[in-house]
């Protein structure tokens, strides 16, 4: 009977699909789709697996071209039925999902109906998951429903029936036992008279009505003998042995029970040899998944490229055409500035729905300009250090400035972005506070000699040496309020001062304040300088900046748990102030230093795989590595680097993300799966909170953003090799 079914379920595939192929469009690609589907088909209904599956490949990459989900799900559920009928049942399951993925987009409920009933077969007679069967049986029989398949739905009953008493619940059973006893005439398959006989059987058996349930025992079997088709017949002599050993009739159980084996027997011996005639194709069958899985891959990886294409080419335009009514707006308001305050109302309006926009803009494609950035810094290095001559041009220079200059503008509005979202994490480090200080002070001596400014720090000597909190964002904070001050101060000075606010405990309250005797800001203005983009100052002099600086700090504050206070005029300098709690634990403090890792430095020479899409990211990681006396082999997809791990061995993989055909993350957890340890560090351009989560699910062991100081790869590369080595 299972074969039965399986063979039924293909033939209402064939006349469901035959039918609704007719009505589809006439287009020349679209048929040859539907021909090389009809073709795999019929192929498959003549147990033809390997042209089968040769033609519902083909046709499966066609479909995945036209973005057809219902040709889509039809051959996925064609190779589903040829890898269930080969026995491969893990890789039919797996099939099966995809097919009634694609089917539930496209909606078309007779074709969800058979793939949950195939499943529902699958379960039920090959893993022998009873409960998982029932549950797709359910959801077929939903679907049949909906449709009227009056057939179907009694052969679905018919199946739950089975299920259920399988596992011996009769009452579940009962229900859909006497649906099939009323509407038995739709039952036309040449084994289900057999089924539905020792089915009511096994029924009575249980009620322990021996008259009946041994009426309809041998009413089965004698049908059953009377048929070619002999899988139900086995199941009848069975259920029958078990019911006359119920009932005390040992010997006649036993005759039953040697009647059964005879027959599994010769089924058995049947499938050994259809196993034995296939046996030599099943080897194909895994670099035949393997083949679908790349065909799916690659279709979906170009609809994404697409569809990221289209995004940036729509928000250029957009923002192209925001920043040419810009324009006209003010040229506009130039000539025409003595018209009614309403006009500059709507202007100022207008201007401040493009800035949103732009904003929006450029948080979008701010992670797709690492890439360049990084190629951009990493050639200019290099030509700097290959010909010392040009170390003094004035273009190079200008350059690299400039190339770093966009960098920390990416870096202001992914910080932005990552507040507003609640992704920044403060972190517990050990620090003192007066290195921090004079490393801020030394990071903006050229800017403060360029405004002929003096930088003083005073800081309270009740302060303890070490303290521990986030140091990093606390630089962050003092850096931008210095470097603002030092712009809008000329001749002048910059002073640092930090003091002891109180103490609680372990929690030291710091006070900062950063002074200066520069322009000032005017009373007016002093309520907008802590907005996105919001700059003062810009009528006299053209000060460079982003106006993202104080909108940082305001934030970082908060995350604190702190606010600044501002007090200024104009010609009277600024003065910004705030208090920042951190802890003085020395026993902390002792456990945190002896955690940190020292620079791990070593001779050996590592060889190094690197998986680059891009060129030039190629050219600048390879002379970064080669720089530090590595060996290195480039790889330009996931795919190559499969194939060259393979053959040869490598210390550690730097791994691209964004790349084409497979990106990444697939690439590692396929090279994890072929149970290759080695260390592999992601080189992207993703903020680095965006993929965390992913890339340790993948099996990724760090993660370093383009542009990175090599100082830090070579540190992370050589503790993994060395954290690896030691585990080995």
């Amino acid at each position: 009977m299972p074969h039965y079914r399986f063979c039924f379920f293909i033939f209402i595939f064939l006349n469901i699909f035959c039918h609704e192929l007719s009505a589809q469009a006439n287009t020349v690609s679209l048929a040859k789709v539907k021909d090389l589907t009809q073709k795999a088909c019929d192929y498959l209904d003549e147990t033809n697996y390997e042209k089968s599956l040769q033609k519902s490949g083909m046709a499966l990459q066609y479909a995945f071209d036209l973005k057809n989900d219902t040709l889509i799900s039809r051959n996925y559920n064609i190779i589903a039925i040829n890898f269930h009928d080969l026995g491969e049942v893990d890789k039919a399951v797996f099939f099966y999902n995809k097919a009634l993925a694609y089917a539930e987009r496209s909606n078309i409920v007779s074709l969800r109906m058979m793939i949950t009933s195939n499943l529902g077969n699958l379960f039920f007679f090959e893993k022998k998951l009873y409960g998982t069967g029932i549950t797709y049986y359910k959801e077929s029989l939903k679907f049949g429903k909906q449709q009227k398949y009056l057939k179907e739905i009694a052969i679905t009953n018919l199946n739950i029936v089975w299920s259920y008493f399988k596992i011996e619940n009769y009452k579940e059973g009962l229900p859909y036992l006497r649906y099939i006893n009323k509407h038995q005439n739709d039952l036309e398959g040449k084994s289900n008279d057999i089924a539905l006989n020792f089915l009511n059987g096994m029924y009575w058996a249980n009620e322990n009505n021996a008259v009946k349930a041994n009426e309809y025992f041998l009413k089965a079997i004698s049908v059953g003998e009377s048929k070619d088709e002999k899988t139900d017949l086995i199941y009848a002599y069975l259920e029958y042995s078990k019911f006359l050993n119920k009932i005390g009739k040992s010997e006649e159980a036993y005759k039953n029970l040697l009647s059964y084996s005879k027959i599994r027997d010769e089924l058995t011996d049947k499938e050994k040899l259809k196993r034995a005639s296939i046996a030599g194709f099943n080897r194909e069958l895994d670099e035949y998944k393997r083949e679908i899985d790349k065909i799916e891959n690659e279709k979906i990886e170009q609809y994404r490229s697409l569809k990221k294409s289209r995004i940036i080419v729509v928000l250029f335009v957009i923002i192209s055409l925001i920043f040419l009514l810009l324009i006209i707006t003010l040229i506009k308001n130039i000539r025409l500035k003595k018209k009614a305050n309403i006009e500059l109302l709507q202007a100022k309006e207008i201007a401040e729905e493009a800035s949103l926009l732009k904003t929006q803009f450029i948080s979008t494609i701010s992670h797709e300009l690492r890439t360049p950035l990084y190629g951009v810094v990493g050639i200019t290095n290099m030509l700097l250090e290959e010909h010392k001559e040009l170390s003094q041009s004035q273009h190079l220079s200008s350059l690299k400035f400039s190339a770093r200059y966009l960098l920390s503008l990416v870096n202001d509005i992914l910080q932005i972005n990552k507040i507003e979202e609640n992704r920044v994490i403060l972190e517990n480090l050990t620090f003192n506070i007066s290195d921090e200080i004079i490393m801020i002070k030394n990071s903006l001596s050229f800017l403060s000699q360029k405004n002929n400014n003096k930088i003083k720090i005073d800081i309270d000597p009740c302060i303890p040496e070490y303290l521990i909190g986030d140091k990093l964002r606390l630089a962050q904070i003092l850096m931008n309020l210095v470097s603002n001050a030092l712009k809008f101060t000329k001749d002048g000075e910059v002073e640092i001062i930090v003091k002891l606010n109180k103490v609680e405990e372990k929690k030291y309250f710091l006070e900062f304040h950063i002074i200066d005797n520069g322009v000032g800001i005017a009373v007016v203005d002093q309520s907008k300088i802590f907005e996105k983009f919001v700059q003062v100052g810009r009528k006299e002099e053209d000060y460079q900046g982003t106006g993202l600086g104080l909108s940082i700090v305001k934030r970082l504050l908060g995350l604190f748990g702190s606010t600044i206070n501002l007090e200024s005029d104009i010609g009277a300098g600024t003065s910004f102030s705030f208090v920042i709690p951190f802890e003085h634990d020395p026993q902390k403090t002792r456990k945190i230093i002896d955690e940190i890792e020292v620079d791990l430095t070593s001779s050996e020479v590592y060889k190094i795989l690197i998986v680059e899409d891009n060129l030039i990211n190629q050219l600048v990681t390879k002379k970064i590595i080669e720089k530090n006396n590595y060996v290195c082999e480039v790889v330009d997809d996931g795919f190559k680097a499969l194939e060259i791990l393979e053959k040869e061995n490598f210390d550690l993989i730097l791994m691209d993300i964004n790349m084409p055909l497979m990106n990444g993350f697939e690439t590692t957890k396929r090279i994890r799966l072929q149970d290759i340890k080695t260390p592999i560090v992601a080189l992207t351009a993703f903020d680095k909170d965006e993929i965390t989560d992913e890339a340790i699910s993948a099996g990724i062991n760090d993660i370093i953003v383009k542009p990175f100081e090599p100082v830090k790869l070579f540190k992370i590369i050589s503790y993994l090799i060395k954290e690896t080595k030691n585990v080995g």
